[in-house]
């Protein structure tokens, strides 16, 4: 059965990428996204980012790292930006592909950098895969690694609703159809536990617990660690 892995790792600065480390360490910097990638047969890979801090730190930062051949940054608003580079890979890139390849497993983007040095990742693959890597990645003294989420992999309302329960993601999304998220508001609280054929109290916990996963994950925050099923 397909299952997911949602976890933070924590690694050392020795397997930290240079801009990973300049998230992590710069005042000016609040977190970065890798929303997609290009793995490439030769020796180098291109990827795009997102990235939440001072441009203008950024672009002197990156104009240093030895493994970027070329970048380009497209702003956003007054607080993001996009970066687009070409990379020649790291050793510790080179192992973590490995890792996962030969365990057969995808990683789903994007993977977050936060502020405080640790990464959000999420993972695709068999049960057994998942155990085997969480297990793999425990064992080392120089990783920590804390499991937020895990469950069966369903991702029908798009990647952001992930992290919901197959419940929760049924009552946002018929709420949303109901105009129940509408400004103003087309439907009620009680029209939408009444489609859900459920009582009020429940219909209103499932759209609080889907709320309380989504928003963390709109803003790149990690939220509770919980088992979903």
């Amino acid at each position: 059965m397909m299952r997911y892995l949602h976890a933070r790792l924590d690694v050392p600065a020795a397997m930290r990428h240079p801009l990973q480390s300049f998230v992590a360490e710069s005042e000016a910097m609040n977190y970065a996204k890798l929303l997609a990638w290009n793995q490439s047969f030769e020796t180098v890979q291109f990827a795009l980012l997102y990235i939440d801090g001072d441009i203008d730190a950024y672009r002197n930062r990156i104009e240093s790292v030895e493994p970027i051949r070329w970048f380009e940054l497209a702003p956003l608003d007054s607080s993001g930006f996009y970066s687009y580079v070409c990379q020649e890979y790291t050793e510790s890139e080179r192992g973590l592909t490995r890792a996962f390849t030969d365990l057969q497993l995808v990683v789903v983007p994007p993977i977050v950098y936060a502020g405080d040095g640790w990464v959000d990742v999420t993972v695709v693959g068999s049960g057994g895969s998942l155990s085997d890597l969480v297990d793999a990645l425990k064992a080392r003294s120089d990783i920590s690694v804390d499991v937020r989420e895990i469950g069966r992999f369903n991702r029908r309302l798009g990647s952001v609703t992930g992290c919901l329960t197959s419940r929760q993601a049924e009552a946002v999304e018929t709420a949303t159809e109901m105009g129940y998220y509408a400004v103003p508001r087309q439907a009620s609280l009680d029209a939408v536990a009444s489609e859900l054929e459920v009582a009020n109290s429940t219909a209103s916990e499932l759209l609080r617990r889907a709320e309380s996963r989504l928003m963390p994950r709109l803003v790149g925050v990690s939220g509770s660690s919980r088992s979903t099923e």
